[in-house]
């Protein structure tokens, strides 16, 4: 089993769109997946049009100890799914006191052997939520927009992904950097993508995810890119993303 995070402390760069679809895709390829939604705003959730109810149980309910991991897992197509709720917003608060706090994702998905790959859709800060998923998993995968400010605030991320090394899941490890939204006509998108490689070197993955019409408007009809057009570019650049992080990158 292979459990990553995808990470960015900067919202709108694409990293549920990755997190989704990345999954959508290993799931074609026959891997067993598992997405996690561990953002407030619950959007992963809400573009697969799982909206949950108060009868329904969510990651709150898993990290507050309410109820087992197993039972707060849904099935969307050929992978599963365990559901964000709003409710999440205030579990920062919740649970400042408990013991271990930073361990408790972890701790609730440890029993999930069944699974090839988890994949964890972090919240765009570097809260108690975050650092529950980078104690979790064994990777961590940056999600990098191809614009002029990408690189910005970096540094803090790389000083938080460190300090979790040290002191929480010595494991830990950057497996790669995605950069997203390309347009290979702008020139500015060409230069900060050559800006990163040069930055971060076999790191960046080889497959960029251009721009694309189609992986904007998949979530509005609550599918995968590969469920709302298979033939477009998002598709394809995904399904070879998918690909890289399957063969190790």
């Amino acid at each position: 089993m292979k459990k990553i995070a995808f990470t960015n402390q900067k919202g709108g760069v694409g990293k549920t769109t990755t997190t989704v679809n990345v999954g959508a895709g290993l799931s074609l390829m026959g891997k067993k997946v598992l997405v996690i939604d561990l953002d407030p705003q619950a959007n992963l959730t809400y573009s697969l049009k799982m909206r949950t109810s108060k009868l329904e149980k969510t990651v709150y309910d898993v990290l507050k100890g309410d109820v087992e991991a197993r039972d707060a897992i849904m099935t969307h197509g050929s992978f599963d799914l365990m559901p964000s709720s709003l409710e999440l917003s205030g579990a920062e608060l919740e649970l400042a006191n408990e013991p271990a706090r930073e361990c408790l994702l972890r701790d609730a998905i440890d029993v999930l052997y069944e699974y090839d790959y988890i994949l964890i859709d972090c919240p765009p800060n570097l809260g108690l939520l975050t650092l529950n998923a980078f104690t979790a998993v064994e990777e961590v995968i940056i999600v990098l927009q191809s614009e002029y400010l990408a690189l910005h605030g970096l540094s803090k991320l790389m000083n938080v992904i460190e300090v979790v090394q040290k002191r929480l899941n010595s494991s830990l490890e950057v497996a790669g950097i995605i950069c997203t939204l390309y347009d290979s006509r702008k020139n500015l998108n060409r230069e900060v993508v050559g800006h990163i490689r040069d930055h971060f070197g076999s790191k960046v993955f080889k497959t960029v995810i251009r721009d694309n019409v189609a992986l904007a408007e998949a979530p509005s009809h609550h599918k995968t890119i590969f469920e709302y057009d298979d033939a477009s570019n998002g598709a394809k650049d995904y399904f070879a993303l998918a690909k890289e992080i399957r063969n190790g990158h």
